[in-house]
């Protein structure tokens, strides 16, 4: 697939201004300048993240309501009921709060909702259970926001909620006993993307200071933080990335018993990073309530044995592995769909539908067709008699505004730019197929239909030294708003050394005019042999040490490559 190269613009003036403070390589602090970064303070919180760094809880619209329901309902030994989603971030969630709360109180209890029989969010079903069992409060943990007429209904048999979201608010917000979301407009708190596992952290932050309780007792739990963070793809930046920062290192130095387990099943002997979580740990836990039910995912996250995690593990391994099967059956099933309709060679989308597709993969199948074709992409299945579905968007293009301006032909829907779910009545997927495909195409830039690649800084062989890679190891944890730098060397050649290997993978040897040489990888390159034996090229990679026998070394994971004058032109 053809790709885009797009350089990062930076403000050099603030580069070098930041360079004289620091006495680092300059392109270094263009990738600090890049990131927002520029000043001394600025760095060193950056590269020192602290606890203390963290922003006053009581900032956050509704927190004084919320601690002042919660500690009302302990003195009147109300039941409380912690209600998350099913997905890693609202499971996360509730193992995060109930562990927690359930030190200092004891009748409580947690639901997940099913995700067939029930849907995302809070359900009528839901409610129902908890009027049943006498639970008077539920806290909502990442879901909520846009359940105006079924958080009425609670009231009416009165059931009170807290909502914790993250996601975008409607136009009207329920009238619960507090809505915590830093995405409400009147919302004034400074980190607007923290995930919902990290809302209900800052709910029990405030809980722990309106107490008098120690906050490092909280902190132990900061792995299911970083956890929710990675897998729910937000943006690692500020408040975020301290978190995920002292998350990871959590998982790294004491890991749960559950994350252990995972671990050892998973045969992992690493340290983790948030790439790690998103690819080992975040699609196990995801598998519960994909497969089966996610009140599994949160047994394993409470186990506080190791027999017990060992069981919980194995159910959640199993259930993945089921995942991967409906995966790979219909993910091919999809893409012979696209293959054999002459029609989705012109489209700029791809909306697909099968009524016997399994509802709990149609999301990553979404993913992997993007990845293919490149185009705002919805899959579609039957469930409870509707169509359910799971979109994916490329870079740039709003996906979520796109499906609201169809939202006449919707049950429900909501998400935000890059990724939604929707539901709609069967008849109407013929019509919303259309009515898609011609949103998108009048709102999408051509452009954005050809992937792109963004390249941090140009740097020659001469820079990649252990001394560079340190200071840039200090960056991590990486993830959106702040991903791993892509750097740019220009006019090698082959050494002699390139060649394929494994499953289509290219390993490179390359040497500049003079005389330095550089190793690497490009996953899925093979093609490109031929342009790297004859051609003067540029390629785009990425830094990574390896180790072999005990000596450490700097590779390139290369992503692209392209012929000089062709690199230069573009």
């Amino acid at each position: 697939m053809v790709r885009r190269w797009v350089q990062t613009q930076t403000d050099e003036e603030k580069a070098q201004a930041l360079q004289e403070r620091l006495n680092i390589h300059p392109v270094l602090c263009r990738l600090l300048v890049q990131r927002g970064i520029t000043c001394y303070d600025t760095a060193r919180d950056f590269f020192r993240p602290s606890l203390d760094q963290l922003h006053d809880p009581f900032r956050m619209k509704d927190m004084d309501k919320a601690i002042d329901r919660i500690s009302r309902a302990m003195a009147n030994k109300e039941r409380i009921l912690i209600y998350g989603d099913y997905d890693v971030d609202g499971t996360t969630s509730v193992a995060l709060v109930y562990s927690f709360l359930s030190k200092y109180y004891i009748d409580i209890d947690y639901y997940i909702p099913d995700r067939y029989k029930e849907g995302y969010g809070i359900s009528k079903q839901g409610i129902d259970y908890a009027k049943e069992k006498g639970f008077s409060l539920v806290i909502a943990l990442d879901c909520g926001i846009k359940s105006v007429e079924l958080v009425k209904y609670a009231s009416e048999l009165g059931v009170d909620f807290i909502i914790c979201d993250h996601h975008l608010p409607g136009e009207e917000v329920p009238a619960a006993a507090a809505v915590l979301d830093p995405k409400q407009p009147d919302c004034d708190y400074p980190c607007k993307d923290l995930s919902g596992c990290g809302i209900g952290f800052k709910l029990l932050q405030a809980y722990c200071r309106r107490h008098g309780l120690p906050e490092t007792e909280l902190y132990e739990d900061l792995d299911l933080v970083a956890i929710s963070i990675a897998s729910d793809i937000v943006p690692i930046m500020g408040e975020n990335r301290i978190l995920a920062h002292f998350g990871l290192r959590r998982i790294n130095e004491q890991p749960r018993e559950g994350i252990k387990a995972i671990l050892e099943l998973a045969a992992v002997k690493k340290e983790l990073t948030i790439t790690d979580i998103v690819f080992l740990i975040g699609p196990r836990i995801n598998a519960a309530g994909r497969i089966d039910d996610a009140k599994n995912a949160v047994k394993l996250l409470l186990s506080d044995t190791q027999s017990g995690a060992v069981i919980n593990a194995e159910v959640l391994n199993q259930k993945n592995s089921e995942r991967r099967r409906f995966d790979s059956d219909i993910t091919k099933e999809a893409f012979e769909m696209i293959a054999g309709d002459e029609v989705y060679k012109t489209r700029k989308t791809t909306v697909l539908f099968k009524n016997t597709w399994h509802k709990g993969v149609i999301g990553i199948v979404a993913s992997r067709l993007l990845e293919v074709y490149y185009r705002p992409t919805i899959v579609l299945t039957e469930s409870n008699g509707m169509a359910a579905g799971s979109a994916r968007s490329v870079s740039g293009f709003d996906i979520y505004n796109a499906i609201k301006e169809c939202g006449d032909l919707l049950e429900q829907f909501g998400g935000h730019m890059y990724a939604a779910g929707l539901t709609m009545k069967l008849e109407n997927v013929p019509l919303f197929i259309e009515r898609f495909e011609e949103v998108v195409c009048r709102q999408i830039e051509e452009n954005m239909l050809t992937p792109e690649i963004t390249i941090d800084a140009e740097i020659s062989i001469s820079d990649i030294t252990p001394g560079f890679f340190k200071i840039l190891r200090q960056f991590a944890p990486f993830g959106p708003g702040n991903m791993k730098p892509v750097f740019l060397t220009s006019e090698l050649k082959d050494s002699g050394g390139s060649r394929v290997v494994g499953n289509d993978h290219l390993r490179i040897s390359l040497r500049n005019g003079t005389g330095g040489v550089v190793h690497g990888i490009g996953f899925g390159l093979g093609v490109l042999e031929p342009l790297v034996k004859n051609e003067v090229i540029d390629i785009c990679y990425h830094l990574e040490e390896s180790e072999w026998n005990g000596e450490r070394k700097l590779d390139l994971v290369v992503k692209d490559i392209k012929p000089h004058a062709v690199a230069v032109a573009s």
